[in-house]
């Protein structure tokens, strides 16, 4: 995948907004206010920071030379997937799973607003 699907699967999901709150090339996505999802738009090859399990975060580490503690976060909770070599299907589960994460995170208020 590239940084432009990266994108446009990110925006398939409910209630989520993009922004550059931090410069003019970390894109950043939010599902109520909180974030998901980052990824440069400069860098090369193309990469994103998603959230995960700590548990599963270890074992996809060792799986997987392109998925490191995450650059710039917390190193338990977050990991920069470079996203060369790796397959569309994992790509996705990853952003599904950040996505999951932090939209369980979430005020039943907040996610009862963004599923209608």
């Amino acid at each position: 995948m590239n940084s432009e699907e990266i994108r446009d699967y990110c925006l398939l999901k409910k209630g989520v907004e993009e922004s550059f709150p931090f410069d003019k090339e970390t894109l950043v996505f939010k599902v109520g206010n909180k974030m998901f999802a980052l990824m440069s738009l400069e860098r090369q090859p193309t990469s994103v920071n998603l959230k995960a399990d700590p548990d599963w975060s270890l074992e996809l580490r060792e799986e997987y030379s392109q998925i490191v503690p995450g650059y710039h976060m917390n190193k338990v909770h977050w990991n920069t997937v470079n996203v060369d070599g790796l397959k569309s299907d994992l790509i996705k589960k990853l952003i599904d799973h950040s996505y999951d994460l932090i939209f369980a995170s979430l005020t039943k208020k907040v996610r009862e607003e963004i599923l209608l």
